[in-house]
C-alpha cells in the first residue's frame, strides 16, 4: 500500500492532472464524434430525438436497468416503451442540454471511445451483462467527475422514462394519479 511518502502516492496535483487529462480526453473524443458527424445523424424512425447510433446501448441499458422490475417475457415491450418516453423526454430539452446528451450517447456509440471509457471493446448488442455492470459500476465510482456525471445521467434518464409508464407503478407500489 502506498505511503504518503512513497512515490506511487496520489498527490493532489497528481489528482487535477488525471482530472485535466480525462476532461481533455472526453473533450477530444466529444470533437472527433462531431467530427464524424455522429451528432449530424437524423432522429431514428418514429423517434424525434434518439438516433440509430443511440439505440443498441440503451437497448441494452434499458433491459439491464428493468431486470427483475419486468416479466422476461415483457421485457422487449418494456424496453421498447421506456425508450419512446425517453425520447418524448428528449424532446423538450434545451439546445444546450441535448448537445451534451448527444455528446454523451456519441462518446458511447464510437468504437474508439467505447472500448476504452467503457470496457465493452465489442459492440452493444453482444456485451454480457456482466460486463455493462462492471462499466456502470467504474463509471459510478470514477475519480473523473465526468464519467460519475454521465453514469448519474444515464440512469436517471432510463428511470425516469419507466417510472413515468403506468406499466411501472404496479411494481412499485404506486397505485397511479387520482382520480379528477
Amino acid at each position: 500500500m502506498p505511503t504518503p511518502t512513497s512515490p506511487h502516492a496520489l498527490s493532489r496535483r497528481g489528482l487535477l492532472k488525471i482530472g485535466l487529462l480525462g476532461s481533455v480526453a472526453l473533450a477530444g473524443a466529444g470533437l472527433l464524434g462531431s467530427i464524424a458527424g455522429c451528432s449530424a445523424e437524423r432522429a431514428a424512425p418514429g423517434l424525434a430525438v434518439l438516433r440509430d447510433s443511440d439505440l443498441p446501448m440503451l437497448q441494452r441499458l434499458t433491459a439491464l436497468l428493468l431486470d427483475g422490475a419486468v416479466a422476461p417475457q415483457d421485457m422487449p415491450k418494456a424496453v421498447q416503451g421506456t425508450l419512446a418516453s425517453l425520447d418524448q423526454g428528449l424532446a423538450y430539452l434545451s439546445p444546450a442540454v441535448s448537445k451534451q446528451v448527444s455528446q454523451l450517447f456519441d462518446l458511447l456509440s464510437l468504437p474508439v471511445t467505447r472500448g476504452p471509457l467503457t470496457g465493452i471493446w465489442g459492440g452493444w448488442e453482444q456485451a454480457q451483462d456482466s460486463e455493462m455492470r462492471a462499466f456502470l459500476q467504474r463509471w459510478e465510482n470514477s475519480p473523473i467527475a465526468l464519467l460519475r456525471q454521465g453514469h448519474a445521467s444515464l440512469l436517471q434518464m432510463v428511470l425516469m422514462a419507466w417510472y413515468g409508464r403506468e406499466e411501472s407503478w404496479e411494481h412499485c407500489g404506486y397505485p397511479g394519479p387520482p382520480a379528477i
